[in-house]
């Protein structure tokens, strides 16, 4: 993803109301009282009067005033494809999950925010990004950190990158433009959760977005249709901590390996 009620029918409705007039005219007539005006319980519009514009814009804003969340998610990466992310991450820098690349092989992570990133790449992982290297290089790289924690200094280049993924605050930039063309549409439920659908597209992208329609308007997900296989982001967990306990036992200083 490229960092960008029915309500009833008027008629029923009255005919719903002279039905019960006439039956608290019956009652009258037999010594019963208890009948008073209907009370009209049409479901509220979500968001009543909002444009899908506005809609979007007050989503993003509830969003970025979340302290942290949870992405979940297929996104485009330059190569070699799609990237799965699961990731919690809040406004200071901590972050944890595992990420995928493509159909080579994945991570987990782990930020503290104590300028250490932690980092275990199972054998698929490491053997992709070897390529091109002597298999015997390759064969000893795997066997020293295949499925074992390893750690190193977020100031690295790589560990930079790596943790820029944890800055939820420039993650969220990203979604600032999505409100494009952004047209309200059907109510619904995203996972148990009363939502909205709006549908916004620009010269390139169409997007599905979701928002909650309850509590704060947060953004629930975002589905880029305008690539040959969507795309699409999930947020969850909303202001939960993010627990990012470094991992116990033996850790391996990547930073020390090359000395």
């Amino acid at each position: 993803m490229r960092h960008h009620l029915r309500q009833h029918p008027h008629g029923r409705l009255r005919l719903r109301r002279t039905a019960v007039a006439v039956a608290c005219l019956a009652t009258a007539a037999v010594g019963l009282t208890a009948c008073g005006s209907e009370k009209d319980d049409k479901p509220k519009e979500p968001f009543a009067g909002m444009s899908g514009t506005e809609i979007v814009d007050k989503a993003v804003k509830a969003t970025k005033g979340a302290d942290s969340l949870k992405l979940a998610g297929e996104v485009s990466d330059d190569e070699p494809g799609l990237m799965k992310m699961n990731l919690a991450l809040d406004t200071s820098g901590k972050c944890a999950g595992k990420l995928a690349v493509g159909d080579e092989g994945s991570f987990d992570l782990i930020v503290p925010g104590d300028k250490t990133v932690y980092v275990k790449y199972d054998e698929k992982f490491l053997r992709a990004q070897s390529k091109g290297q002597p298999k015997d290089e390759t064969d000893a790289v795997v066997d020293m950190l295949a499925d074992r924690w390893a750690k190193t200094k977020a100031t690295g280049a790589d560990a930079k990158d790596i943790a820029g993924m944890c800055e939820l605050d420039d993650l969220l930039k990203d979604f600032e433009g999505i409100n494009a063309n952004a047209r309200r549409g059907a109510t619904t439920t995203l996972d148990g959760t009363p939502a909205i659908k709006i549908d916004a597209h620009d010269a390139k992208d169409k997007y599905t977005i979701y928002v909650a329609t309850e509590g704060k308007p947060y953004l629930l997900k975002i589905v880029d249709r305008g690539v040959a296989k969507p795309e699409y982001l999930t947020f969850g967990d909303y202001d939960k901590p993010v627990k990012t306990t470094p991992p116990t036992g033996k850790v391996i200083d990547i930073d020390k390996l090359g000395g």
